[in-house]
């Protein structure tokens, strides 16, 4: 099963190149996140729990267990919080630049008193569709993919870049976006607690990111794999979309782990 990332530009086809280098050798799935993805999405005060168990069914109801599961991004401690307390259900477990914090969480360095400010004023059906057009933009979709995501400065261009703007401007799309930005949808609240799963999830774990992480997000990356009985493969370049960048890299680095 493979889980895309939570943000503003994310959806299923961001997996796509790994899908097409592992359904030879695989049997593959792929999903949208709720909220997410390139089609309308309804107006819901989207949660942490809403995900998790949007997660529960999928992975009981729809593809049978046991699972591989390849999570990318936030998608990562969704995947380990539901090996912890879901156990039986995921057999193995990949981590591509795993994540927990939102982006402006990140930034201040904790939760922010006003960040459900900004979440009302983005919910407003008057002011809240202008304000959102203004944040994801053209230049500013380019320039936070050149900044965090993204290696190769030209990668998203031309018909890559008129897809993410499609996905950020999907009716409904800024009801989920907000909230991951604004860290309402980090399954955890700190470091710590990312760890604490990591250490209660009895299964094999490979945490996979590239060396071009941006410092912050890396600093946590690197937490996680210092764990003891946790396997780390770091790429020689990547940033937070490693796995869509540099899929064969990617590929060629999880397949042992899925065979073992």
């Amino acid at each position: 099963m493979l889980l895309p990332a939570l943000s503003s530009i994310s959806t299923r086809k961001e997996m796509r190149p790994l899908f097409d280098r592992l359904s030879p050798n695989f049997r593959v799935s792929n999903t949208d996140w709720p909220g997410f993805g390139d089609l309308p999405r309804p107006r819901v005060n989207w949660s942490p729990e809403a995900l998790s168990a949007f997660l529960n069914w999928l992975l009981c109801e729809i593809v049978p267990p046991p699972h591989a599961v390849v999570a990318a991004g936030h998608a990562a401690t969704y995947a380990l919080y539901h090996a912890v307390y879901r156990p039986g259900t995921i057999s193995r477990l990949v981590l591509l630049a795993p994540t927990w914090r939102g982006p402006l969480p990140t930034m201040f360095g904790g939760q922010r008193s006003w960040f459900a400010r900004i979440c009302a004023l983005i919910d407003n059906p008057v002011a809240g569709p202008l304000l959102y057009r203004l944040n994801v933009s053209r230049f500013v979709v380019a320039k936070l993919a050149r900044e965090h995501v993204y290696v190769d400065p030209d990668w998203l261009s031309n018909q890559r870049q008129a897809e993410k703007l499609t996905v950020a401007r999907a009716s409904g799309a800024r009801n989920a976006s907000v909230r991951f930005v604004t860290g309402r949808l980090d399954r955890v609240d700190s470091r710590a607690a990312l760890l604490d799963l990591a250490r209660r999830a009895n299964v094999p774990i490979l945490v996979v990111y590239g060396a071009q992480t941006p410092v912050r997000s890396r600093a946590e990356m690197e937490a996680l794999a210092g764990l003891s009985g946790i396997q780390v493969a770091r790429l020689a370049t990547g940033k937070l979309g490693v796995h869509e960048e540099f899929a064969d890299a990617v590929a060629e680095t999880i397949t042992p782990f899925l065979r073992e």
